[in-house]
């Protein structure tokens, strides 16, 4: 039985290929290419990795961002769960100073942009807090 607070929302692409993308989403986990992912995440187009520190969106260091340079993407999405978080500035300033756009969005609004820019060919990363 689905309550309520279980909502969870199915993207289907025609042909997902290799390229990672979100298929799918709810309150307590998301999808990559079928895959379920019940802990927090940074997803590529070509990969998916389970090594970001990262658990908590309260708990969030400059070092978890310093993570993002060495991967040198255009875009970091970072989806804080099913409400829209900012943390302070000074955590992602190393992003920005690189030239890194850095956007803070529900975790659903993440998974959906996440797949547009992907399939647009852009050079993006979600890093998903579960």
């Amino acid at each position: 039985m689905l309550h309520t607070s279980e909502v969870i929302l199915k993207l289907q692409l025609d042909n997902l290929g290799e390229t990672k993308m979100f298929t799918s989403h709810g309150t307590d986990h998301v999808m990559v290419n079928g895959e379920r992912y019940g802990h927090s995440i940074v997803v590529l187009a070509g990969g998916v990795r389970s090594d970001w520190a990262a658990t908590q969106f309260d708990e969030l260091t400059e070092a978890h961002f310093a993570y993002f340079l060495a991967l040198k993407p255009d875009v970091l999405l970072l989806g804080t769960g099913a409400t829209q978080r900012f943390p302070r500035p000074i955590l992602y300033r190393a992003l920005i100073d690189a030239g890194i756009g850095v956007e803070f969005m529900t975790t659903p609004a993440a998974c959906r942009t996440y797949n547009i820019l992907t399939a647009e060919d852009r050079n993006v990363i979600a890093a998903i807090l579960i």
